[in-house]
């Protein structure tokens, strides 16, 4: 084990040094436009940064949030931008909806009101093999909406195991009830986060990315997102369901794990504290006050949203619900049980991810370099062989390009890092940006192959259940199949629930 540790290791370092030295060699050539590009100076600079942190990003030469600050520094110096223009990217509404969001999430678990919400959907569908993965992947999803991935996953980790002691003892073989549920976990944790505008990082830097590049482009707000990608969501879970408890791997569905097990833990968490209570109606008067902010048009009527009783509703975005009640969960206290205390403080604020909002800050900047250095206007001119394709199969290649990419790369990292493409791309080829922006957003979470695609992936293969041919196998599957579903759901669904076609809108000009 040592020596497969060390050899690793050095694999890694390599691949480090790999990174260092073809993104600074990428970023000579194109920062001093060697082989002579038709384009202005800045542009070029914009091309030789991008491509720098693309690297470093990739092979991790640099940590994530060190790389992502490179854009205050280089675009100054290189003639891109301004200081003062490049920091405002790095306070973007979007960074600020994540970080009170994510405190709203602390809070959450803080007080164990994650664990109470989870084992109560599970307990509901017990019974069969095939309905307690159910009951797990909708309790994980549903938590995964608000809270990251990856406490999602650890917080049903150990649950899970316990549940595939408990069926060893019922019918003698676990394994391939093992693999089902422990798959079932990780890939509802992705699927999950799909769901809201928060529920995974890919999501707010494309929001950020889209509101910036685009100021007189609709506000997508938390209603709109939900109405389209929970109903995406509820089509994918099932079929994941599916195809973990019916085809790949199948379980004896004449067993009954009893719901006992599920029902102990419930008890060891005894009744519902006030303190929970209390953080409960602060995330449901959260969840309100996002879908409710803007007016919501449901045919017959509309619906007006509560920012309308100010005087200036657009000034209101779902950052200040956010922050708002992240402040409010600093002033309630937490009860007479825990004198002293209030349902929030600074010390659990600190576990918030603060490199996560600088890799944010960086997606933005690249956005914003790629629009004030006209590195955009110039994509045209290589992406014009892709006019051949029908709209459609530019989705499906966006899908699979992003899926199979994220198997290897963060997909934060590289959500950052392309969708300013996907932007230049749409514009070059006539089309609306949201149509590849989008389908690469929401694929950048639906990477499924391998433990090192995404953290839920690793939480789950470090449980010693599952065989990384296993995980390879049903995560391909799961790649291409998922890959096809979202490109025609984006495209069938998602934008004309928008009220967008294929051609590209007015407001991109």
């Amino acid at each position: 084990m040592v020596d497969v540790t060390a050899t690793a290791n050095k694999i890694f370092n390599k691949g480090k040094l790999v990174g260092l030295i073809l993104g600074l060699v990428l970023f000579v050539i194109f920062t001093f436009n060697l082989p002579g590009f038709n384009m202005s100076s800045s542009a070029c600079a914009t091309a030789g940064i991008v491509l720098l942190m693309a690297c470093f990003w990739v092979s991790l030469c640099l940590p994530i949030p060190v790389t992502s600050l490179l854009p205050i520094a280089l675009f100054p110096l290189l003639g891109v931008a301004s200081s003062g223009a490049t920091v405002k990217y790095y306070a973007n509404n979007n960074i600020y909806l994540f970080m009170g969001g994510f405190m709203i999430a602390l809070a959450i678990e803080k007080w164990g009101l994650h664990r109470r919400i989870a084992l109560s959907i599970t307990s509901l569908l017990g019974a069969s093999p095939g309905r307690i993965i159910l009951g797990f992947m909708c309790g994980t999803a549903f938590m995964s909406m608000w809270i990251s991935n990856t406490a999602t996953t650890m917080m049903m980790l150990p649950i899970g195991l316990a549940v595939i002691s408990e069926t060893f003892k019922i019918t003698g073989d676990e394994s391939k009830f093992a693999v089902a549920l422990m798959l079932g976990i990780a890939y509802s944790a992705s699927i999950g986060g799909i769901a809201t505008p928060i529920g995974t990082p890919p999501n707010i830097e494309f929001l950020g990315q889209y509101e910036r590049g685009f100021p007189n482009a609709p506000e997508i707000s938390f209603f709109s997102w939900i109405k389209v990608f929970f109903p995406l969501t509820v089509i994918l879970l099932p079929l994941v369901w599916i195809i973990l408890t019916r085809v790949i791997s199948p379980s004896s569905q004449k067993s009954v794990i009893e719901r006992d097990i599920i029902k102990d833990e419930l008890k060891k968490l005894g009744h519902m504290s006030s303190t929970e209570k209390k953080v409960l109606v602060v995330f449901a008067l959260t969840a309100l006050l996002w879908i409710f902010r803007s007016d919501i048009d449901i045919g017959i009527f509309i619906i007006p949203g509560w920012s309308n009783l100010f005087g200036h509703p657009k000034y209101f975005h779902d950052a200040t619900v956010a922050v708002v009640m992240a402040i409010v969960l600093f002033i309630i206290p937490a009860g007479k049980k825990h004198p002293g205390q209030f349902l929030m403080d600074w010390a659990t604020a600190l576990k918030l991810p603060w490199g996560i909002l600088l890799l944010f800050g960086g997606g933005f900047a690249i956005a914003g370099g790629f629009s004030v250095s006209g590195l955009d206007q110039r994509m045209d001119l290589a992406l014009k062989p892709f006019l051949i394709f029908h709209p459609l199969v530019i989705v499906f290649l966006i899908c699979l390009l992003l899926t199979f990419l994220t198997e290897l790369t963060s997909n934060t990292a590289t959500t950052a890092a392309l969708l300013p493409i996907m932007k230049g791309t749409a514009i070059a080829l006539n089309l609306n940006p949201l149509l590849l922006m989008v389908p690469a957003t929401i694929s950048a979470s639906m990477a499924f192959m391998l433990p090192v695609a995404t953290p839920p992936n690793a939480i789950v293969f470090s449980s010693g259940r599952i065989k990384m041919s296993q995980m390879v196998r049903i995560g391909l599957i799961l790649n291409l199949i998922i890959a096809f579903i979202v490109g025609c759901f984006v495209y069938y669904v998602v934008l004309p629930s928008w009220g967008y076609g294929t051609a590209m809108p007015s407001w991109v000009n």
